[in-house]
């Protein structure tokens, strides 16, 4: 399959700011550290998330959203109006003004079509492979004819997979988040797609690491993916 590789530089619909020093201080309000320590990550992320946006995305499920800090950005940074993140725990931050909620991991808790977007963040390589597919359709109820926007990681060999649990580690433990994870290459994602009759429309790369840190963690590994509807 061939997918299109869209520039992140585009920005997408939304037409923002989506500057490192604006999401600094976006995420330094809820997170300490990052007064310090800038997001260059997190900004490749939201950057991402902006190529594959449209304004017309007003009710946004969150899926897995740990801290919250990802959903919290598109609601400050895309002027998203309703913004509600879910996760099987309650590690959201006390400083958040958008909805959470702790769920069972399969049940998504909302009505048929209730959302315009759902998003996974880093999320689905922590979920159960058994229980991938079940939590893609319950995605794909919610969201009706909307899209589902997952940043997520690409690998092709067993190395990959040692690079990626290493960068979970370093990423997720200061957090309390999950380490235990298996990866897809990308017939695993369009299998995953296809289990919720859904197909990839659109694949994003990024510049998420650069000099030695990009040597050893190539940023082939990091991938967004944009499910839509079956035509």
């Amino acid at each position: 399959m061939s997918l299109p590789i869209i520039s992140q530089s585009s920005q997408g619909e939304v037409g923002l700011d989506l500057s490192l020093e604006r999401v600094q201080r976006m995420m330094s309000r809820h997170i300490p550290l990052y007064r310090l320590h800038k997001p260059n990550y997190q900004v490749e992320l939201i950057g991402a998330f902006a190529a594959l946006w449209s304004p017309t995305y007003r009710r946004v499920l969150d899926v897995g959203g740990g801290t919250g800090i990802v959903a919290q950005a598109m609601k400050d940074l895309f002027a998203v109006p309703h913004v509600v993140s879910i996760d099987v725990a309650d590690r959201f931050l006390p400083t958040l003004d958008i909805e959470t909620l702790v769920y069972d991991g399969e049940a998504v808790p909302f009505a048929d079509s209730s959302f315009d977007c759902v998003t996974f963040s880093n999320v689905l390589h922590h979920v159960h492979v058994d229980t991938r597919a079940h939590l893609l359709r319950e995605c794909a109820r919610v969201v009706g004819g909307g899209p589902i926007l997952i940043k997520d990681h690409l690998t092709s060999s067993a190395i990959d997979h040692a690079r990626l649990f290493a960068l979970d580690g370093m990423g997720n433990l200061p957090f309390g988040g999950m380490i235990k994870a298996r990866y897809l290459d990308m017939a695993g994602w369009e299998a995953l797609a296809a289990s919720c009759n859904r197909r990839i429309d659109a694949c994003l790369g990024g510049r998420y690491r650069t000099g030695l840190f990009e040597r050893l963690f190539p940023n082939r590994l990091e991938a967004t993916l944009r499910l839509v509807p079956e035509l």
